[in-house]
């Protein structure tokens, strides 16, 4: 067993947690190979226990595309004031001093060399990622050794781990012997299992920092001073430490602009830095093999910062992560992949979405639907939803009713519940914040558990400063791209429309406060009602109370697909293929001709609206039937036939309206 998880385990209190994170425990433990007994023994610390309740729960584990990890378990220890240093297991903290190499015997019980390599590769890697190592050495000319081989690559972390279990004393047995002078070596960044180069390199995660030209204690000294992210330190048992460093980076192209950057600061601060160790397949030193006698020494995991975006933040100004300035040219014939659809010909995964509506006109409910689709990878009002987890963040609703209304949605759109566990809920109600404060607590709560998605639901809770002041609310809207850019995540939230009738202004218009709101979302969506007459909407009416809508799409990476009619029949929307293509938008003018008792789709509304519309226009001739359908909010198609039911008055020509009586 990892001695380091079950510590973690020990200091979390299970009678102070929630049942979501109680459940995220479980999983956790099952995802890191644990029996259901250790999750069973532990949960009997809490009155709330009841025998059984683990195997049921355990049994229904597994399946999730982004499973959850022992990094939860670890985090909520962190968040609970427990080190994961503490006990004397030789690993050291940013507040110890090293004063020995390996040639003195250890103030406190070392882990054997087999854990060591352990917290390494749980560390660095994920179970089924391929770990590259060599063991054969040759000796140069000065008299130093070096890598004889491309060494093995063909194994996981997760076989590697398992057979170092079984043989925590003897590393040897499970990678084969090493030359004792020269010591062994590993790649720190995960390969394909079919090479060692650069283009075997399947994540572009860590960065390797070493100097021969500073003693051990002043590069320990310097990087805790910078706050490097360090995500293993290893000594080399030889005259420097190799700081395995979060780079995080995308790709290959932003990797090595990473790596250079991070050489950089660190020489403006004194460190001369081994500048070949710049390649993503370099090797590093391996935990727990020896030197000359000497150990190569896992000093520490997950030291300074978190990532590398929180460094940069923290290092304020000593270097940015401002993209490069490039010629077109560079990419031309070889563009960035674009990041997937969530939403099919709507949103991106890492893109932000708003959904704007009347108060009162189901956004919640629409919300929740999505949320649904994409745990559940169905559709949405006729869009296709790629198979992901999302997380809903409630802020309005109580606790209760918003898991009601979960279940009351699944039951009504008649869905198997099959991925339960990649739709989670986070019920904030009556502890709300404004988005600056919530931004970095949400970041840190979801960084190990692989969402696609983050719905914020709704926005009014959380705005930071006057939603009509155009600056301000471009820094609020600032914090959903930090949201979006430190998780991956598509960020969707909700926001109410303005006062008044809706339909004169354009969908993207109508959301409360300032314009930031229809110009900083790549996709908004918006929610208006429509209007009918009580006997067209006796004759269509699906159901009972049934509430016509129309949803209006503006996307930025897309080509807009146009309206999609819907009927609100509580608890969930679906849409309408046939029945409600020419019924106005409440606030439009052929609505108000609704609402004043002339039931659109007669001959006398068709008229009426037709005059209203080329007396508005006609102030600056000539009259297009372009102008026309957005006057009216229909299409060019129902205008011209508007035309040639009323060819006594008016025909149409090149595109424009013209009225008999005037030629």
């Amino acid at each position: 067993m990892d001695n380091r998880l079950m510590d973690a385990l020990k200091a979390l209190d299970v009678s102070t947690l929630s049942h979501g994170e109680w459940i995220s425990v479980g999983m956790a433990l099952k995802q890191e190979g644990y029996p259901v007994e250790v999750w069973d023994d532990w949960s009997r610390n809490d009155r709330r226990y009841h025998p059984g309740e683990c195997e049921r729960r355990w049994n229904s584990f597994g399946g999730a595309a982004n499973p959850v990890k022992a990094g939860t378990i670890i985090e909520m220890a962190r968040q609970r004031g427990w080190s994961p240093w503490q006990g004397g297991d030789g690993v050291m903290g940013w507040t110890d001093v090293i004063e020995s190499d390996g040639s003195e015997p250890d103030a406190a019980p070392r882990r054997k060399a087999g854990e060591d390599l352990i917290l390494y590769l749980q560390t660095l890697f994920e179970p089924d990622e391929h770990v590259g190592y060599v063991c054969e050495a040759a000796q140069r000319e000065d008299g130093g050794w070096r890598p004889a081989s491309a060494g093995y690559y063909d194994r996981t972390a997760g076989e590697l781990i398992a057979d170092l279990r079984r043989h925590p004393d003897d590393i040897g047995a499970v990678l084969g012997d090493w030359n004792k002078e020269a010591g062994a070596w590993i790649r720190f960044n995960p390969l394909d299992g079919g090479g060692v180069r650069n283009d075997n390199v399947t994540r572009f995660s860590y960065a390797l920092v070493e100097s021969d030209s500073m003693s051990t204690d002043e590069q320990i000294t310097l990087y805790r001073r910078l706050e490097l992210p360090i995500a293993a330190l290893v000594s080399s048992a030889g005259k420097s430490v190799h700081a395995i460093v979060k780079v995080d980076a995308p790709d290959r192209q932003e990797y090595d602009r990473r790596v250079m950057q991070l050489y950089d600061v660190l020489e403006r601060h004194g460190a001369k830095v081994d500048k070949q160790n710049k390649n993503p397949s370099r090797l590093s030193r391996l935990p727990g093999a020896t030197r000359n006698g000497k150990v190569q020494k896992l000093l520490g995991v997950n030291l300074g910062r978190r990532s590398w975006a929180d460094w940069l933040d923290y290092m304020e100004g000593e270097s940015d992560e401002l993209p490069d300035i490039i010629p077109v040219s560079s990419v031309f014939d070889n563009p960035p992949p674009l990041p997937e659809e969530l939403i099919c010909g709507v949103l991106r995964r890492g893109h932000k979405m708003l959904i704007s509506g009347d108060s009162k006109s189901g956004k919640s409910f629409l919300l929740m639907e999505l949320a649904i689709c994409i745990a559940e990878g169905r559709e949405w009002l006729g869009f296709k939803c790629r198979k992901g987890r999302v997380l809903y963040v409630n802020f309005e609703i109580d606790p209760a009713s918003a898991i009601h209304r979960i279940l009351d949605i699944y039951h009504r759109m008649d869905l198997p519940s099959r991925h339960l566990d990649d739709l989670l809920i986070w019920n904030l109600r009556g502890k709300v914040m404004d988005l600056e404060k919530l931004t970095p607590k949400l970041i840190r709560r979801v960084g190990d558990m692989g969402l696609d998605a983050i719905i914020v639901d709704p926005i009014y809770k959380v705005i930071t400063g006057d939603e009509n002041n155009a600056s301000e609310m471009g820094q609020f809207c600032n914090y959903f791209d930090k949201i979006a850019a430190d998780t991956g995540c598509a960020v969707i939230y909700c926001h109410h429309h303005s006062k008044g009738a809706q339909g004169a202004k354009k969908a993207m218009d109508r959301a409360s406060g300032s314009g930031v709101f229809a110009r900083d979302p790549d996709a908004q969506l918006d929610v208006t009602e429509l209007v009918l007459s009580e006997n067209e909407y006796n004759r269509i009416t699906p159901a009972a109370g049934a509430r016509p809508f129309r949803l209006s799409c503006t996307l930025r990476e897309f080509a807009n697909p146009g309206p999609v009619n819907l009927w609100f029949s509580w608890p969930i929307h679906f849409v309408d293929r046939e029945n409600l293509n020419d019924t106005p938008e409440e606030g439009s003018p052929m609505g108000n001709l609704a609402m004043s008792g002339k039931r659109s789709g007669t001959d006398e509304s068709r008229r009426e609206a037709l005059d209203m519309a080329f007396e508005a226009l006609s102030i600056e001739p000539p009259v297009t039937i372009k102008a026309v359908a957005e006057y009216l909010d229909l299409s060019t198609d129902t205008v011209k036939n508007y035309v040639d039911k009323n060819s006594e008055d008016y025909y149409r020509k090149n595109g424009c309206i013209f009225r008999k009586c005037e030629e």
